[in-house]
């Protein structure tokens, strides 16, 4: 790394957290990304990629994605699949302290790309980690209470409360990956965790798959 012996510097993960000889048995697994930075906090210089892995659910095969949107008795489905995207708001909005803002655009300027649906909130945020297993299939929020790194992490399932704005809003309960592909091609998400200067960009494309 062209270090000199005389230079300090830390090595942390893609969410700023330092490597010691504690945690070091717990962070570094298998292709997990690490960073050789001066400090914690160091700006980065350039973007950085990290390609995701995982193992589907054998329901993205029997059920190929749609099964549920397509059952859907007769009902137009595409304001549960909505539904599905601002789901994901609330719960990332439910722990602020002021203002709670969600905006939901539909993009149809063909000067900035493909019209798009745009679902903006200002929340938590996601750490790279976490819009990792926002991007696993079927990995439910309420299936994760022991994972840390959760995409809803410190969230409290609300009391059953019909059609209320408590993030349990979930029609058919397939998740914002399902209602993304059921609406358009691809997804991008663009998150930046409260607490971290860094942002975070996961894109999702049926093309690319």
């Amino acid at each position: 790394f062209d270090i000199s012996s005389d230079e300090t510097f830390v090595i942390t993960t893609t969410n700023r957290k330092e490597i010691t000889e504690d945690n070091f048995r717990e962070l570094v697994q298998d292709g997990v990304t690490l960073y050789v930075l001066q400090s914690v906090d160091q700006m980065l210089l350039l973007a950085t990629k990290e390609r995701i892995d995982f193992l589907p659910h054998y329901d993205t095969l029997v059920k190929s994605g749609m099964y549920e949107y397509y059952a859907s008795e007769g009902q137009n489905p595409l304001p549960f699949a909505l539904a599905e995207l601002i789901d994901n708001s609330l719960s990332a909005t439910s722990q602020n302290t002021g203002i709670r803002s969600i905006q939901i655009k539909l993009l149809f300027d063909d000067s900035q790309g493909k019209p798009a649906v745009a679902v903006i909130d200002n929340g938590s945020g996601m750490t790279s980690k976490q819009l990792n297993n926002w991007a696993v299939y079927r990995l439910s929020k309420f299936t994760r209470q022991g994972d840390v790194e959760s995409d809803h992490s410190g969230y409290v399932r609300p009391l059953p409360v019909p059609r209320s704005l408590n993030s349990d809003i979930s029609y058919f309960g397939v998740g914002g990956k399902q209602a993304v592909f059921f609406v358009g091609q691809s997804a991008r998400m663009i998150s930046k965790p409260a607490k971290s200067q860094d942002v975070h960009e996961l894109v999702l494309s049926k093309e690319d798959f």
